[in-house]
């Protein structure tokens, strides 16, 4: 079994992972290049996302108990602007918030995460799957600072053979640079 380096592990410097994706189906809307920058998510924004479906159920609830009349369709209505129906896959709400947390550039709202899993799925499945991995390498760790200054390292000496003292070695060095 391997040792865990704690010492190491509490100084690290985390960082979130980010990463740039092309999304070609997009260009139309991108002045330059067509790339969403994202990034991994943390321990309690993942636990936020797998609560997600719930929340909006219980959104979905409390609209219908609120509105009046018509209220299954007045709760449907709202229900579409938070990007969640009764028909909603629990999965798909998931997706949406990890989207809206995770989306460095461009930052994007909760309404425009469902207007690009509507419209175009694949680039949504594509930076859904890459926040996914980036999430499951975990924060950057960084490099470990260093224990401290290193010493200078002197010039090698040049040691003297047996029988001989350094100083007449540098002497003949000297007199044979003369000649």
């Amino acid at each position: 079994m391997s040792e865990f380096k704690l010492a190491d592990f509490k100084r690290a410097k985390f960082s979130h992972r980010e990463q740039e994706v092309k999304v070609p189906g997009l260009t139309r809307f991108f002045e330059g290049d067509p790339v969403w920058i994202v990034r991994g998510l943390t321990g309690e924004e993942l636990a936020k996302v797998d609560e997600a479906a719930e929340q909006a159920k219980s959104l979905l609830a409390i609209a219908e108990g609120l509105v009046g009349g018509d209220a299954k369709a007045q709760a449907t209505a709202i229900g579409e602007l938070v990007g969640h129906s009764s028909e909603t896959p629990a999965e798909l709400v998931k997706r949406l918030t990890m989207l809206t947390t995770a989306s460095i550039a461009p930052s994007v709202d909760r309404q425009t995460a469902v207007r690009l899993a509507e419209n175009f799925p694949i680039e949504f499945k594509i930076l859904v799957v890459t926040i996914m991995r980036l999430t499951g390498l975990g924060k950057d760790p960084g490099k470990l600072p260093g224990s401290g200054a290193t010493p200078k390292s002197e010039p090698p000496q040049h040691s003297a053979t047996p029988g001989e003292d350094s100083s007449s070695k540098s002497d003949q060095t000297s007199s044979q640079a003369d000649t």
